[in-house]
């Protein structure tokens, strides 16, 4: 018992350590939801809600999404908004990783920069802009799926006289 609440107020001191180095006062909701995040990255708010509300009790959804909110504007978080996806959070942010996301189950993965250092591709006509990020999504069929779609595709050719 005494190991697990070390290990769980080391957790809560890193966690708490990162929002003081950000000049954001340290709350059990912005603890949780951190820590949410550290342990699911790519989740989106109801997901984070709903574990925050299993770790701390009754909390709500605004409050969530105003945690999310100051982490994201204070650099902890990052949003991510695939194309016809709700928003997606992460505590991975400031390194210019980009995604790869299934076009079926909308599993989100995280891939290191393209080639060289940020932004990790430049525009062939950067109009006057000082380039800082470069946001690149890959999509296509996670391996889980593409493997249910082949077996789902093979089975129905063998059926067919």
């Amino acid at each position: 018992m005494l190991v697990v609440v070390i290990a769980m107020d080391r957790r809560y001191s890193a966690v708490a350590r990162r929002l003081r180095e950000v000049g954001l006062r340290v709350t059990a909701p912005r603890v949780a939801v951190l820590e949410v995040l550290d342990g699911h990255p790519h989740a989106g708010v109801d997901t984070v809600a709903a574990q925050v509300r299993n770790r701390i009790g009754r909390v709500s959804t605004q409050a969530v999404y105003d945690v999310l909110g100051a982490c994201a504007d204070a650099g902890l978080v990052r949003r991510i908004e695939p194309a016809g996806s709700a928003a997606r959070f992460e505590t991975r942010a400031g390194d210019d990783h980009h995604h790869l996301v299934c076009r079926s189950c909308g599993r989100i993965t995280d891939v290191d920069c393209v080639v060289g250092v940020p932004p990790c591709l430049t525009p062939d006509d950067d109009a006057g802009y000082q380039l800082d990020e470069a946001e690149i999504v890959f999509w296509g069929r996670c391996p889980d799926c593409h493997n249910a779609r082949t077996t789902h595709h093979d089975e129905h050719e063998e059926a067919r006289p």
